[in-house]
């Protein structure tokens, strides 16, 4: 394999704040029958390194318990859930043409092995992720994107957003000529659920803060509505007939607000809750318009294999707004919880 017995990696032993970020030197891991080993090119940043991190997931029954994605975390734990590197090495089992292919990691651990399962763990939560020199992967996880355009940090910004947004635009069933309305649309997902969204020929209503609507316009929504006011009467007037799937990373108020700008038989796919995790609406408006709200959590293996299609003709433009070294995972968190940025952050090892 060539490397050293040794390589640093970024952990947390346990919750806090950026402070628990360590950088370290850890064994460098061997993979196990069925795994590969990845050595990282570049790895992204999301929302779920932070609330890990910060252990701000709450455990039904208890919403304000300390927990991980999925519970608690089995500390220490190296974060990062979006990986893009080649594979220098597989455990028994996996093909030895695998290794030297370039990859993208599939984060997610699934709870079943067919095609539709639902993810119950993530890569950097549930098991060490990619915020090192090297990660280990099951090897039916990792896609080959050798033929790829986009460049390795374009292609570490795939997993956990475009996923995520391409698993709520499926679930959503959002069909070319509906309206969509995208609710963060600065963010990761949010940029991803424009492109995604456009590409299938929905009209995209995207919400935005001032400074960043020229930035969401370029991405693809055909009308950005300023989250600073007023929103349910800019959204009547960008849709006058109304909007058939709401793709949203916020939630809080604006789920009152919103359902009663869907259309008949309307969709609210709900995949995060920066505006808050309390959400009141009139139930009437659900059942008396045949409208439904869907819970989405990332994405099935069905949906990675169609965003890693998408990935190998360069049908999505990831937008990089920032690239730090490992060595600044404590930074990159801190600019990514400031939220003045557009698209992904991404560090390299």
């Amino acid at each position: 394999m060539g490397t050293s017995p040794l390589m640093r990696a970024v952990r947390i032993t346990r919750h806090g704040g950026p402070e628990v970020l360590e950088l370290t030197q850890v064994p460098v891991p061997d993979p196990q029958a069925g795994e590969v080993l990845v050595q990282v090119s570049a790895v992204a940043l999301n929302n779920t390194d932070l609330w890990t991190r910060e252990g701000a997931y709450g455990r039904p029954g208890d919403p304000k318990a300390t927990s991980g994605w999925r519970g608690p975390i089995g500390f220490p734990r190296i974060q990062g859930a979006d990986v893009a590197g080649r594979v220098v090495a597989v455990g028994a089992g996996v093909e030895e043409s695998l290794v030297g292919r370039r990859v993208v990691v599939d984060p997610a651990i699934y709870d079943t092995e067919g095609p539709d399962a639902n993810p119950v763990g993530l890569m950097g939560s549930e098991r060490d992720g990619g915020y090192a020199e090297y990660v280990t992967a099951p090897a039916e996880r990792v896609h080959d994107v050798s033929e790829s355009p986009l460049t390795d940090d374009q292609l570490a910004t795939l997993p956990t957003a475009y996923g995520t947004a391409l698993g709520m635009i499926e679930r959503g069933r959002l069909r070319k000529g509906e309206t969509a309305l995208v609710s963060g649309a600065s963010g990761g997902v949010g940029v991803a659920l424009v492109q995604i969204a456009r590409a299938r020929g929905a009209k995209v209503i995207a919400i935005s803060s001032g400074p960043k609507i020229d930035a969401v316009r370029e991405a693809g929504a055909h009308a950005v509505v300023d989250r600073a006011g007023g929103i349910a009467g800019q959204i009547r007037s960008a849709a006058p007939e109304g909007i058939d799937v709401a793709l949203d990373v916020v939630a809080g108020e604006l789920v009152s607000e919103g359902l009663p700008l869907l259309r008949e038989g309307g969709r609210w796919v709900i995949a995060g809750a920066l505006g808050g995790y309390e959400v009141a609406f009139d139930v009437r408006r659900l059942y008396l318009h045949n409208a439904q709200v869907i819970g989405s959590a990332m994405h099935t293996p069905t949906h990675f294999g169609l965003l890693m299609d998408l990935a190998r003709r360069a049908e999505v433009q990831p937008v990089v707004a920032a690239v730090f070294p490992l060595e600044q995972a404590a930074r990159a968190q801190e600019e990514l919880s400031r939220r003045g940025h557009v698209g992904k952050i991404v560090m390299r090892p």
